[in-house]
């Protein structure tokens, strides 16, 4: 039989993992709601509403305009999901404390309201931004996290530590089920027996949250949690070392990329000569503004011209270059061309640089890794289409169920960038 102290020890073992796993869930099973279901037909049809009407400004994993949206469910409420996609406005005029963060945080940016989408349709949309498009591990490993993901620029993967705590929560539920039966079995057992009164108070003692918080099991729990949060934590740190996303540096002229290439739709290819023919794009000269500026705000003499146009001329009569802060920096040791993505690949400016035409300074948008790299050239397909060089390829891929991609032509050797 075992002794009082051994049942002693097991009851409040039971009782301080029983507390833990119910604090570590119970927020989870009190947001669940069935309408955001994981069904093909409801992931379709919100598929075809987030064509419609977000893919514009979002994707589900990535930053694009707006934050990635996969996860959102887990970060907010269901409803109030719902109150954002309807009338961004009106949440964000209320105060909400993360509506309000993210309006500061993409530039003072209002998502237009969707009142024509009904319940249904809002479930339909939920259900493909959590379940609809998964990618595997590695690609969201260098995903540009949104809202809930790792540290920028890096990290141990969100779907890693969601997997992890899934399998730990299980691990629990099953050492919680068999205490329990233990327990169970063991007072029926003690019940049946002949026991003097000391040791019927004790079998039928009740629950005491006290002496759950002061037991060694307790300790133990706290401190792995506590240990493992801050080992996360120093991970997330190194890898995010030498990666500058969102670096915005202020540059020596307050240049407006949304003014430019925005309001005025000037071709980058106009400033940034080399982009289509060299390796690097190239930092526009003082001249090349001139080209310009010789014209415009020029009213009335140099009297008329903004302080800011007035550096330009300052620069070509003193015959001094503008010293730009460079913003994009690979280091030495990879090598980019510029003409070989855009003039060949096809490749727009915003796919590595973001929404440049409204940016009031320019600020890094891609994390730049290696790993961001290697995950572009597997998913991106390859503009074969009016280009003869690329026939035979086209032709020897043909057997593949697959788009001919990047990742096909060589475009995950090593050479290819360190050369």
């Amino acid at each position: 039989m075992l002794s009082k102290r051994s049942l002693v020890g097991i009851r409040m073992n039971f009782q301080t993992m029983a507390l833990l796993f119910f604090m570590l869930i119970g927020g989870q099973v009190m947001a669940a709601d069935p309408a955001v279901v994981e069904s093909e037909e409801a992931i379709a049809a919100g598929k075809s509403l987030f064509n419609t009407n977000c893919k514009t400004c979002h994707k589900l994993d990535q930053k694009l305009v707006g934050p990635a949206l996969r996860g959102i469910t887990d970060r907010r409420s269901i409803d109030w999901a719902k109150s954002f996609i309807v009338n961004s406005g009106a949440v964000i005029a209320s105060g909400d404390e993360y509506a309000v963060a993210l309006y500061e945080e993409y530039n003072n940016a209002v998502m237009p309201a969707h009142t024509f989408l009904s319940d249904d349709d809002l479930n339909n949309l939920l259900s493909y931004i959590e379940y609809g498009d998964k990618v595997d591990p590695a690609a969201a490993a260098v995903a540009e996290g949104g809202e809930g993901a790792v540290a920028v620029g890096g990290g141990i993967p969100s779907e890693y530590l969601t997997i992890i705590l899934a399998v730990l929560v299980v691990v629990l539920l099953l050492i919680l089920v068999v205490l329990g039966l233990i327990i169970s079995i063991l007072t029926k057992y003690l019940n049946k027996q002949d026991l003097d009164e000391e040791d019927k108070e004790f079998v039928t003692q009740k629950f005491e949250l006290g002496k759950v918080f002061k037991s060694d099991a307790f300790v133990i729990i706290v401190t792995a949690l506590v240990v493992a949060l801050v080992a996360k934590t120093a991970i997330d740190g190194l890898y995010s070392v030498g990666v500058q996303q969102g670096y915005a540096p202020a540059q020596p002229i307050a240049f407006s990329h949304a003014l430019h290439a925005g309001q005025y739709e000037i071709a980058c290819q106009y400033c940034h000569t080399g982009v289509e023919i060299g390796k690097s794009a190239n930092i526009p000269s003082a001249n090349i503004c001139m080209n310009c500026h010789t014209h415009i705000q020029n009213v009335g003499g140099k009297e008329g011209i903004s302080p800011e146009i007035q550096k330009i001329y300052n620069a070509v009569d003193n015959d001094t270059p503008i010293e730009w802060v460079r913003v994009h920096n690979l280091p030495d040791l990879a090598y980019f061309n510029h003409s070989q993505h855009v003039k060949v690949g096809g490749i727009e400016c915003q796919t590595c640089h973001g929404q440049i035409q409204e940016m009031e300074v320019v600020a890094q948008h891609s994390s730049l890794t290696m790993g961001w790299c290697i995950d572009c050239h597997r998913q991106t397909e390859i503009a074969a289409s009016g280009n003869e060089y690329y026939d035979k390829l086209v032709q020897l891929h043909s057997d593949s169920k697959d788009a001919l991609k990047v990742k096909d032509i060589g475009g995950l050797e090593c050479a290819k960038c360190h050369y």
